[in-house]
């Protein structure tokens, strides 16, 4: 049995028949689908989702790269086991996607991306938004998808969708593999019709595996946990991925090993939990890099361990450190020379718990209180930075996400991924709940978290969802919250105004730029950047775009605008000048280095005496080997 179908009609009927199951919990693979339609996909996909509305929702987005930041925030919450396609038109449509790609690559989180691509056919050559290369025919633009996807076909002919659909299927749905998936469809393969094998819309489950330790590497992670007196697990966004808190928490409470927590997994224990130590790593606690210094063994589980996490090689600074490294990507198992534990999480933690059961291995007292103690000193020092002694007193920085954190609790999520505050909420944030804390920080992309707010609502309707916005965030794509408003996805918007690129401008200053470039003001006679702040106000940009806004000039205005936009069920943002970027945080310093490279050679003392203290620094960085 065959049905006539265009190649579009048939690509969203197969999809919608796409499920992923995990644990006995079955789902659609793909939500919905976002698109902005033009010449190279309106009559393509744009008519198939017109005839199979009933089969696959779509919503419509304002910014191409908005829309699949919106997928990926809908996969993270989703575990990345749904997620939504997004399709688009070929020339400048197409290519909005590839910083959107790339982030869901970083963060190898599952999106599916449908640019429209130039005639297969060549009926005229070029066509409008073609790029015409002198040494090939066969490449347009949607070639710069390739290496930000894990997967990429252009299907130029309609019988070749089946088999890549299927592949686009299997990668997505691959807890190693996935990430971004690439399927260019020319204009008019888009639109031509094919007799299509029934089979091909059959109902299709693919089980995201849990595959188990090998004996071998447990039993020489068993090894060398047993042998470590000073063991420091690293919890990464492995942990969320595979579901695997509980599974950490009884690891940990048998153990009595401390957790510290990469960008990505934080709240793998809640921060009131005895062994979580918080954040690790350049924009870590005291207590976790402390810990990180005198480690003997560090236990990295679902971590990439990146340059954040390790300060750029110095952290880890015991000469016999080592490593065992449980994740299910054998590429991140053999990194920094550990042992390598390659399965999922949770299979893992679960094997390597019992393993230890019956030795009853436990750290020694005296270290859980060490750490103990740690914590509670880091525990007052946040305290005090949330503390506003003054209610009527302008906020800082710190300030606001104190008195976010009164009015929250275990169901909110916050999502946030570029400027100063990531490293002020890695280092203070109190997470009460394994997914309360969503920070995009493979990618650290200004402009994801009112889209991914979006998407993390449409997954989690019956959450309060809060994007944590900048200045410089807020102005590089503030387009969704028209989205947001037409579909009344009542996300909440926390918008910081502290007139300029404020957490560059703090890096600046430490390696010699001198802020230079970094402020929202008008030029002063020098040509610098000094002169008076710009007279933008992005608050009534905001309602301009339809979104209620509650203006916050005190600490008694914001607690009481964070408590109204809260209850709110309508798109609502709460909008707050903070101190001058000098003052722009009040969080700790960082607790341990990052790489930035200082000039060698300059006439500037800030840059000379920024490269002294470069030099200072790369000399203690270490190869682990």
């Amino acid at each position: 049995m065959t049905t006539r179908l265009t190649v579009a009609q048939a690509l969203v009927r197969f999809l919608s028949a796409q499920y992923t199951e995990r644990d006995g919990v079955r789902q659609r693979l793909i939500g919905a689908t976002w698109g902005i339609f033009g010449h190279g996909n309106v009559a393509g996909l744009g008519q198939a989702l017109v005839e199979h509305s009933a089969l696959m929702p779509y919503h419509q987005g304002r910014n191409e790269q908005s829309m699949v930041h919106a997928a990926v925030g809908y996969a993270r919450q989703s575990g990345r086991l749904s997620t939504h396609a997004v399709t688009t038109s070929i020339g400048p449509g197409a290519t909005n996607l590839v910083t959107g790609a790339a982030l869901a690559t970083v963060n190898r989180l599952p999106v599916l991306l449908l640019p429209g691509d130039t005639f297969a056919g060549r009926p005229a050559d070029p066509v409008l938004q073609q790029l015409e290369v002198p040494y090939a025919g066969d490449i347009s633009v949607n070639d710069c998808l390739r290496p930000v996807s894990r997967y990429f076909d252009r299907i130029t002919r309609p019988e070749a969708l089946i088999p890549a659909a299927l592949q686009a299927a299997r990668v997505l749905t691959d807890p190693v593999e996935t990430g971004a998936v690439t399927l260019a469809l020319p204009q008019d393969v888009q639109a031509e019709a094919y007799d299509w094998p029934e089979e091909f819309f059959a109902d299709r489950v693919w089980t995201v595996r849990r595959p188990g330790a090998d004996p071998a590497e447990l039993a020489a992670a068993v090894t060398a946990v047993r042998a470590a007196r000073r063991p420091l697990l690293v919890a990464g966004g492995g942990v969320h991925h595979s579901r695997a808190e509980r599974a950490l928490a009884e690891f940990a409470d048998l153990t009595g090993i401390p957790v510290a927590s990469t960008q990505a997994g934080k709240g793998s224990l809640r921060h009131d939990h005895p062994q979580d130590v918080g954040g690790i790593g350049h924009t870590g606690t005291a207590t976790a890099d402390a810990l990180a210094r005198s480690a003997d063994l560090v236990i990295g589980v679902g971590t990439r361990y990146t340059d954040f996490t390790t300060a750029s090689g110095t952290l880890f600074q015991r000469p016999d450190v080592r490593f065992v490294n449980l994740n299910i990507a054998a590429f991140d198992g053999h990194k920094l020379a550990g042992l390598a534990l390659v399965a999922d999480a949770r299979s893992g933690l679960t094997a390597l718990t019992e393993a230890l059961r019956p030795h009853g291995h436990r750290v020694d007292d005296a270290y859980v209180t060490e750490y103990g103690a740690g914590k509670a000193d880091w525990e007052r020092g946040v305290d005090a930075c949330f503390a506003a002694p003054d209610e009527d007193a302008r906020p800082t920085q710190t300030q606001v996400l104190g008195a976010l954190d009164a009015v929250v609790d275990d169901t909110d999520v916050i999502i946030n991924a570029a400027g100063s505050l990531p490293g002020d909420l890695h280092k203070l944030w109190r997470a009460r709940s394994a997914d309360q804390y969503h920070l995009e920080y493979g990618y650290s992309c200004m402009g994801y978290e009112i889209p991914a707010a979006i998407g993390v609502k449409l997954a989690a309707p019956d959450r309060p969802v809060w994007a944590l916005v900048g200045d410089g965030t807020y102005l590089m794509m503030p387009t969704e919250i028209v989205t947001a408003v037409q579909e009344g996805v009542a996300v909440k918007m926390l918008l910081v105004q502290n007139h300029g690129y404020a957490s560059i401008g703090g890096l600046s200053e430490t390696v010699g730029g001198e802020r230079f470039g970094t402020a929202y003001r008008f030029p002063a006679p020098d040509g610098t950047l000094s002169g008076a702040p710009l007279p933008v106000d992005l608050a009534a940009n905001a309602a301009s775009l339809g979104m209620r806004v509650l203006r916050a000039r005190t600490v008694r205005d914001l607690r009481a605008a964070l408590a109204e936009a809260r209850a709110a069920d309508t798109p609502t943002c709460v909008y707050v000048e903070t101190e001058t970027p000098d003052t722009v945080s009040g969080a700790p310093e960082a607790q341990a280095w990052w790489d930035v490279p200082v000039a060698e050679t300059a006439t500037r003392p800030s840059a000379v005496k920024a490269r002294e203290e470069y030099d200072r620094h790369v000399s203690a960085r270490r190869r682990h080997l």
